[in-house]
């Protein structure tokens, strides 16, 4: 395998502007997508049977006690959308809601996939390192859009019941 040699402080630098670059780059990336490639889950987004609608995340995670406690960036860039706080309680503004968890999720898991690309550069212990960073930061942001995800959408699921009964 190709390695890069630089030294050590160096390497340091560059691994550091690296992983800003990759979360910067990823959630442009991910701005810029088009909303009409954020209307349903896919295979990335979809559900998973253990996560029970959620259930999992609550149960397991107690994500509730600290999801709120954690940056959220969905408007840095200009026309973003925050998901601090729900658009608005009618079901366009949780579809809104939806959709952004669904593009906010996305960025995560792109730059987490940017970290293979530490083991150019890094020896072996080092990119196993920055490897582990890049999946440790962006789990815990994975796990609160999908949270929330199942949440709006249960409830859109509820009140469509409800509108045609």
């Amino acid at each position: 395998m190709l390695r890069l040699l630089m030294p050590q402080a160096v390497t340091v630098v560059v691994d550091v502007a690296a992983w800003g670059a990759f979360h910067a780059g990823t959630g442009y990336a991910a701005h810029r997508l088009p909303d009409h490639l954020l209307a349903r889950d896919g295979w990335l987004l979809g559900p998973r049977r253990f996560e029970e609608a959620g259930r999992c995340y609550r149960r397991w995670l107690r994500i509730d006690r600290w999801k709120d406690r954690l940056p959220e960036a969905g408007d840095l860039f200009r026309g973003g959308v925050s998901k601090r706080h729900l658009p608005s309680y009618g079901d366009t503004g949780l579809g809104l809601f939806v959709r952004e968890t669904r593009r906010a999720e996305l960025a995560h898991w792109w730059a987490m996939g940017c970290g293979l690309t530490f083991v150019l550069w890094n020896p072996p212990v080092a990119a196993v390192l920055l490897v582990g960073y890049g999946v440790l930061v962006n789990l815990p942001f994975i796990a609160i859009q999908r949270y929330n995800r199942f949440r709006a959408v249960a409830l859109l699921e509820r009140r469509a019941r409800a509108a045609s009964s």
